[in-house]
């Protein structure tokens, strides 16, 4: 926009004015800064000091001085009776400065005389674990591979010979369904049901073939299928042989074919219908409670039982034209069941150098008023299905399937750790038990055979078995086995004391030889009874019956010099369980009856119905095979009978497995 000459410099002089004023602003401010840092007071300067210094000691990594130790409590002494007119004098000193009683006594002038530590200790709590796990998989798949232009619907129902395996499994265990105990008399209850049901199949089947029963009041010892061995066997030399991975990767050399041509390749049929891993593994250590010294004025029940049962069947049916294949004799299906019962006395040999000590005279009470629950049920259960359906052909090419190859994987590792006392009195009664339970049930029934013309030239390999079922459980017990003797009198007067609200122990009870060289006693105290309960049960359940037939490829060239590896056994069920209970370490008073039983039961059952039974798997698989083209079906399209619907479902049986 262009302005006159009178208005351009009337706009100059308005600009020029406002940074006039605008500079003034800013010298009023900059002058009025200038003062007040004029008016400021001078900081003296910091002062200069040289200072000599020495290090003598060469460095040293982080080392904080920090030593962890327990520390005891707080004790109040109490004199109970010294002289009649004379009052308790309380002194607190923690338990780890303790010096003889009468050295105490004489410094406060007073005549030596028995005394007692009382001091405030929480009980160890009641608890309870339930772990329930539980993995089903149903992997039933249908594959049709290469030009050969077919379907392929056999009629089998695995469901129901899976069904059948299930019963007879059923037939070999001592025990049905359980449910949680929910309470200390369902605690009580369970185990003396669980101790009589395990005595009855004892004399029911003692003498079957089929299984294997170990029972006596103490087992000491390793067992696998019914024989006491002194070696066990090693897991990872019996699993199934996987394929072994080059160490170097080959070198790969590029084909060059100059214009026009093609490149050989070798043609190859690659199949794993199975391979399949089912696990379970749990441990548990029990250390909840323990003592030098157990009295009870009741009974003590203790049952230890380890039930282990493989069941399967592993039928197959091979066609004719199958018969020159390569055949491992030696990969035949395996069953293990491995057991130990053990005990540790943690006494040993060190109760005659303590008895050279004194005996203590003092001692601290704990009481629990009610029972005493420790209990531990675990359930790992593995479900799969796998019942694969394969119609192949090579087409000259490398073709690899994999319908199988699953895991399935269940872990529990439980260590429960609590107080140790030098004194246990129960006024009611003990029940100390320990349940493994095992089973393993596999149906591995395959049918393998050609469709009719089928034929070959290449290499040629076929693995249908080499399953394993696999048990091994063990059971320890910490406490010696002849560590039980009758309760004396002088207890059952103290748990008498002991019920009244007294804390007084008798001089008989404080002289027990398991108490020599000990300053004081830790006491624990139960006006109830103590239920410790163990319980592990594992099942793994697996389905993998496979039909496969094989055909030549009809669209093109035939491929007779193809090779062929086809896998459909292999399979994995593995139950791993070991329980470490602490029943007491030293002795065991008993005031009333004491039962002690140790059971194990091996069983294992091969079906000898499979469902395909002697049919000529050739003639099966021509039956279940339809063309899906006309011209490949040829003019006797009349011939072939009408398949079912080769993706109908399986059977479901798992209200039968669970019933």
């Amino acid at each position: 926009m262009l302005m006159d000459k009178i208005t351009e410099t009337i706009a100059h002089f308005i600009g020029l004015f406002e940074i006039k004023v605008e500079q003034a602003r800013l010298r009023k401010d900059y002058e009025e800064f200038q003062a007040l840092r004029a008016s400021a007071e001078t900081q003296p300067p910091l002062p200069d000091v040289d200072a000599g210094s020495r290090a003598p000691f060469d460095f040293v990594g982080m080392d904080p001085g920090l030593r962890y130790q327990l520390l005891g409590p707080e004790l109040e002494k109490v004199i109970p009776w010294s002289h009649v007119d004379l009052q308790p004098i309380p002194i607190l000193i923690p338990w780890s400065d303790v010096v003889p009683p009468h050295m105490e006594l004489i410094s406060e002038g007073v005549r030596p005389l028995t005394s007692t530590f009382e001091r405030t200790i929480d009980p160890p709590g009641s608890i309870a674990v339930v772990a329930n796990q539980e993995i089903h998989l149903s992997d039933n798949d249908y594959v049709g591979a290469g030009g050969h232009g077919l379907v392929f619907s056999p009629e089998m129902d695995a469901g129901a010979e899976l069904a059948s395996l299930l019963h007879g499994a059923a037939r070999l265990s001592p025990f049905g369904h359980q449910d949680v105990p929910a309470s200390a008399e369902g605690i009580e209850d369970f185990i003396l049901d669980a101790a009589s049901a395990l005595e009855s199949f004892v004399v029911e089947h003692q003498d079957d073939g089929d299984v294997h029963v170990v029972h006596q009041e103490t087992i000491k010892g390793s067992f696998v299928n019914g024989e006491a061995v002194d070696e066990l066997p090693k897991l990872k030399d019996h699993l199934p042989a996987e394929d072994e991975e080059e160490e170097e990767t080959p070198t790969q050399t590029a084909t060059f074919v100059d214009g026009g041509g093609l490149v050989a390749i070798d043609p190859s049929v690659q199949v794993v219908a199975g391979e399949n891993t089912l696990v379970n593994t749990a441990l548990l250590t029990n250390n909840w409670q323990a003592g030098a010294v157990v009295a009870t004025l009741g009974n003590y029940t203790e049952v230890n039982a380890i039930v282990q049962i493989n069941v399967w069947s592993d039928s197959d049916a091979i066609g004719s034209s199958l018969a020159d294949w390569t055949f491992d004799p030696a990969e035949a299906t395996q069953a293990f069941n491995i057991a130990t019962f053990s005990r540790v006395d943690p006494a040993g040999d060190g109760q005659a150098d303590a008895a050279l000590g004194g005996f203590p005279t003092d001692w601290v009470v704990t009481r629990i008023d009610g029972d005493l629950l420790i209990m531990n049920w675990i359930e790992q259960f593995s479900f799969m299905m796998d019942n694969d359906v394969h119609v192949l052909s090579s087409s000259g090419v490398k073709t690899m399937v994999t319908t199988g190859d699953n895991m399935a994987s269940n872990d529990v590792s439980l260590t429960e750790l609590g107080l140790y006392y030098d004194l246990i009195i129960v006024g009611g009664d003990i029940y100390d038990a320990n349940f493994i339970h095992q089973m393993n049930v596999l149906l591995d029934d395959d049918m393998i055979g050609g469709v009719a013309g089928f034929h070959m030239t290449g290499e040629a390999s076929l693995s249908t078995s080499g399953n394993l079922l696999w048990n091994s459980a063990e059971i320890v017990n910490i406490g010696a086995a002849d560590r039980f003797e009758a309760l004396p009198s002088y207890y059952l007067d103290t748990a008498g004391d002991l019920k009244a609200g007294k804390n007084s122990l008798s001089s008989s009870v404080l002289k027990d030889d398991a108490f020599s060289g000990l300053e004081g006693l830790r006491v624990l105290y139960i006006s109830g009874s103590i239920l410790d309960l163990q319980y592990i049960k594992q099942t793994n359940i697996l389905g993998d019956s496979d039909q496969v037939a094989l055909a030549m490829n009809g669209i093109e060239d035939s491929f007779p010099d193809a090779d062929w590896t086809l896998s459909t056994g292999s399979n994995a069920l593995i139950n791993i369980a070991g329980i470490t209970d602490l029943d007491s370490a030293g002795k065991t008073y008993v005031g009333g009856d004491k039962y002690s039983d140790e059971i194990l039961i091996q069983a294992e059952l091969i079906s000898s119905n499979p469902e395909l039974g002697g049919q000529d798997p050739d003639k099966l698989v021509n039956e279940a095979i339809a063309f899906l083209d006309d011209e490949l079906a040829g003019t006797d399209d009349d011939a072939m009978p009408h398949p079912a619907h080769h993706d109908a479902p399986h059977p479901d049986v798992m209200q039968t497995m669970l019933a």
